[in-house]
């Protein structure tokens, strides 16, 4: 049986408040690449997120990558309002985060030609290979 592709790449828009309003555009942008791609993430697949925030300043300096990377999962998984049950207002598009297993996420000045939009990559997870002789 053929494994289906897991990956696709968007670009994501720049940081506005109130972070809901974030999350929704970011739902957005990843639900139609989701669609035109014809992928659909399932609760076996293990997952890794390649993440690049533009921010300008003096918000780089501002906002923790921890706490957008908190909001681009939530986006991902339709939490708009918060990770309550209830709070699911849009489709979930990854079933859930605890299937993420590797997050790269990087903050920097935006390049001119991104007009402040970042860059989100979702793959499948390929565990790396432990170097021989080592232990734990």
């Amino acid at each position: 049986m053929t494994k289906h592709s897991l990956m696709i790449k968007f670009r994501i828009p720049q940081y506005v408040t109130p972070r809901a309003r974030w999350r929704k555009q970011i739902h957005g942008v990843a639900a139609e690449t989701v669609r035109t791609a014809g992928v659909r993430y399932t609760s076996d697949d293990r997952l890794e997120l390649d993440v690049r925030i533009y921010l300008t300043k003096p918000a780089l300096a501002l906002h923790d990558v921890d706490n957008r990377l908190k909001d681009i999962m939530d986006a991902l998984q339709g939490h708009v309002q918060g990770t309550g049950k209830k709070a699911r207002a849009l489709p979930a598009l990854i079933p859930n985060d605890n299937q993420v297993f590797r997050v790269i996420i990087e903050k920097q000045d935006p390049p001119k030609q991104s007009h402040g939009q970042g860059h989100v990559t979702i793959r499948a997870y390929k565990p790396r290979s432990r170097p021989r002789g080592r232990k734990g």
